[in-house]
Formats: C-alpha cells, sequence, structure tokens
C-alpha cells in the first residue's frame, strides 16, 4: 500500500456522498478482501450514483489518505488510516451473536479446569471464530506476597518460592550466581519478604532496584546479586507462556502472492514470544478491547496485520493476562471485537473457579 498521511482526516471532513461511499468501500473490502472499483459500486443496493461520480469522490479520498489503488486500473481499498476512522467513527459494535456466544461458553466452559486447558482452548476457539490466530498470555503474578525463600537444588541451580497473601505458593527455578553461600540465600529471602509483604511486585519493584542501585539494601553481594537476578526473572514475562492457535487460518483464501509474503512476514514477526507479550500486555494499559491496525504497532509494520486484543480479570478486577486474534486488515471487526472481549469475561471466570 502506498504510504498513508500524517494527518487522519475526522469524519466531519467528509459530505455525506463521500462518507456514504467510504462506508461502502470499506465495507465491500471486509467482505472480499478484493480491491473496489467504481462500477461494481454503484451495483451496491443503496448506491443510486453513476460510475463517473463514485470515481470523483473515490479520488477525493485517495488524496487525503483514506483510500488507495493496490495497481494502478484496478479499484481501491482502504488504508490503515481508513480503517481506523471506519472503526473508530462508524463501525456499529455490540455483543456477541447468540451463536458465538454459545460456542465460546460450550468450548472454553467444557475444558478441564487447569488454567493450561483454559487458555489453550479459548486460543484454539478464538482462531476458529475469528479466521486469524488465537493469542493468549498465562496469567502474571500481580497478587500481594506474604514471604520468599530460596532454596538451593543444586550448584547453579536455586528454588525460589513466592507465597502469595492468599495462601498461594509458586515454586520457580533460577540460575544462581557462582558460589553463592546458604546465607546468602537467607539474607536475600528476609529482604524481600520485608519489602514484598502485602505488595505485588509490580508495586514493590521499582522501590526495591532504587534501594539497590543507590546502595540503600545492606545486602552483601551475592545476597544483592541473587535479589537483582529475582527481579529480572520475575519481571518482563519471561516465565509466562504465549499460547498461539491457528496459524494454518492464515493460510485460508489467499488471493495474491503478495498476500502469501505478507503471511510468511507474520509469522516471522510472531516468532517474538516477548514482543507479543508486551503487545497484549498494552490491553492491561486500559480496562477493554484494544485494536492495532498495520504499522500502529511496529511488531507488525511489515505484514500490516491487525491485533485485536483484550484483557482477563480474577474476582477482584485484577488484570491478570490478555488474549486477542491477529491476522489480515480485513477481519470482521464488527464481529471479532466483541467476541474477544466476551471471550476475555468467560476466561476470567472460569480461572477464578478452577482456583477455588
Amino acid at each position: 500500500m502506498s504510504q498513508e498521511y500524517r494527518t487522519t482526516p475526522s469524519l466531519t471532513d467528509l459530505d455525506d456522498r463521500s462518507r456514504m461511499i467510504f462506508r461502502e468501500i470499506v465495507e465491500a473490502y471486509l467482505d472480499t478482501g478484493d480491491p473496489v472499483g467504481s462500477r461494481t459500486l454503484s451495483r451496491r443496493e443503496g448506491v443510486d450514483l453513476s460510475p463517473a461520480s463514485i470515481r470523483n469522490t473515490m479520488s477525493d479520498l485517495a488524496s487525503i489518505g483514506l483510500l488507495t489503488a493496490p495497481h494502478q486500473s484496478a479499484g481501491r481499498l482502504p488504508t490503515h488510516a481508513g480503517l481506523r476512522l471506519f472503526v473508530d467513527g462508524l463501525l456499529q459494535v455490540g455483543e456477541p451473536a447468540a451463536e458465538d456466544r454459545a460456542v465460546i461458553e460450550s468450548r472454553v466452559a467444557a475444558t478441564s479446569r487447569s488454567v493450561k486447558d483454559v487458555l489453550s482452548e479459548a486460543s484454539s476457539m478464538l482462531a476458529g471464530l475469528a479466521g486469524g490466530a488465537g493469542l493468549v498470555t498465562s496469567p502474571s503474578r500481580e497478587s500481594p506476597l506474604r514471604h520468599v525463600e530460596f532454596v538451593p537444588v543444586s550448584a547453579r541451580e536455586t528454588l525460589a518460592i513466592l507465597v502469595g497473601a492468599d495462601g498461594t505458593v509458586e515454586n520457580r527455578m533460577m540460575v544462581a550466581p557462582e558460589g553463592l553461600p546458604p546465607s546468602a540465600l537467607v539474607e536475600a529471602g528476609n529482604y524481600l519478604s520485608a519489602r514484598l509483604k502485602g505488595r505485588t511486585l509490580k508495586e514493590a519493584g521499582d522501590e526495591i532496584r532504587a534501594e539497590l542501585t543507590e546502595r540503600r539494601a545492606a545486602l552483601d553481594e551475592a545476597a544483592q546479586s541473587l535479589v537483582e537476578m529475582g527481579l529480572a526473572d520475575w519481571s518482563g514475562g519471561k516465565d509466562r507462556a504465549l499460547i498461539i492457535r491457528g496459524q494454518a487460518q492464515l493460510l485460508d483464501n489467499l488471493q495474491a502472492a503478495e498476500d502469501l509474503e505478507r503471511i510468511r512476514m507474520l509469522f516471522d514477526e510472531m516468532e517474538r514470544k516477548e514482543g507479543l507479550i508486551a503487545l497484549l500486555d498494552k490491553a492491561r494499559e486500559a480496562e477493554g478491547v484494544r485494536l492495532f491496525i498495520g504499522a500502529e504497532n511496529p511488531l507488525f509494520s511489515l505484514s500490516g496485520s491487525s491485533v485485536i486484543v483484550a484483557p482477563y480479570m480474577d474476582s477482584d478486577r485484577r488484570i491478570v493476562g490478555a488474549l486477542g486474534v491477529i491476522g489480515p486488515t480485513r477481519l470482521n471487526y464488527a464481529r471479532v471485537i466483541p467476541m474477544v472481549d466476551y471471550t476475555a469475561r468467560v476466561v476470567g471466570r472460569l480461572l477464578d473457579k478452577s482456583r477455588s
């Protein structure tokens, strides 16, 4: 596609005819994935304009960056900026269709109560319903902690035991600094227990790092090294699972050689686990669905894909993970957006039940 304008027009910049033609072109593109020509558009129900009048308006819409032509003689496609304007200003999003709700409830709720099974089924189900790939991150630890303890396992491995304020226990293996004395394990555990008690890792992490940087922690070198390694391992999503299902869906209905090349680039982009986790975690910045179209997220700037993500929460309304769908820009946004949101609510409810 051609380079889009930096300043995207608003709907108020369009007259009634331009707005109607723009809507028809985007809806036709989302239905078929094909460029839309003026003659084809003139035959659509409700369009009472000649092909010549439509061509003039299409040219105006292209000049302000809402439409583009993949080939000189072809019809028009919405640009990424055009899709964003359509989604934000013209798309009507409601609750998922009754059939979609039934599938979500039956597929996800029918799994066993293990967290892994719930998340894996949610990812597969989203891929099947949306026609893209389903993405789900495993829950991150956001509950307050009560106690941290380090137990030596071997000369180079240490088991970190994190006890939550709610009584949950999480064990994490760590590669320990070489020659770590037993006293350093006790010292590091006591230090973290005192500063994390009643707080989450996210809440206390910056304060602990500042203490360590400014040498205010009163820890010996070995204990400080262990604390720093623990914070690094427990933050940033390195221990969290990323579940991707339905990549084969992206290969269906390829319409041209350039489509296959974009899918290849998308597969390369999906190999970057930490980047995908960071993208899904952006849903944590707002309690609702987020949509990224094309270059709006640098991770998918080459393939020009769309990503729809939503957070899932525990019973205390704390965001613990995220899920979503990735696919071509011609995703059925009106269907997929509420479907992703509904799936996030179902997953959050089921994960709470699995812990009770």
